[in-house]
Order: C-alpha cells, then sequence, then structure tokens
C-alpha cells in the first residue's frame, strides 16, 4: 500500500468515511475531523510510519506539518519519511 493509499486510510477511519470519499484538495474539516481528531490522526500517522511528526497541536498552522489539504498532509509524510530514512 502507497504512503498516499495509508494516509487516506487513517483519515477516512477518523472521519468514519470510506477511502474513496476522500478528495485530495478537501480540508481536514470538510472530512468531519476536528482539533482532537486531527491529534489522533496525527499519533496514528507516527505510529503507522515509524514518524515523528513535527506538530503544534495547540497552534497546528504554525507547525512545519502542514495540514490544510489532504493532499499537503501526504506530502509532507512522504518527505519526513525521506528525511527519516524511511
Amino acid at each position: 500500500m502507497s504512503i498516499k493509499d495509508q494516509v487516506i486510510a487513517i483519515l477516512a477511519e477518523q472521519a468514519m468515511l470510506e477511502p474513496g470519499d476522500i478528495a485530495m484538495d478537501n480540508a481536514l474539516e470538510d472530512i468531519g475531523i476536528d482539533s482532537l481528531g486531527l491529534v489522533e490522526c496525527i499519533f496514528a500517522i507516527e505510529e503507522a510510519f515509524d514518524i515523528n511528526v513535527p506538530f503544534n497541536a495547540n497552534d497546528p498552522q504554525a507547525g512545519d506539518f502542514d495540514i490544510t489539504s489532504i493532499a499537503s498532509i501526504i506530502s509532507a509524510v512522504e518527505k519526513l519519511k525521506a528525511e527519516q530514512g524511511g
């Protein structure tokens, strides 16, 4: 399974949607993921990919991990995997 498919599966599970219901340009809010859900997604992504996400739960927009869209989250995970020897 690709990184893209894994990230979408994690987000879909959190949002209680089917992976096919998630579009790359969706924001997390578009699929019903709130701030608590975001934190849970980050933990799930870290565990699934064995990476450390630079994430500020108090101000998600201030971190280096771009959460503006599904595509940006996938891109950030791919970048972290590459940087962290994945």
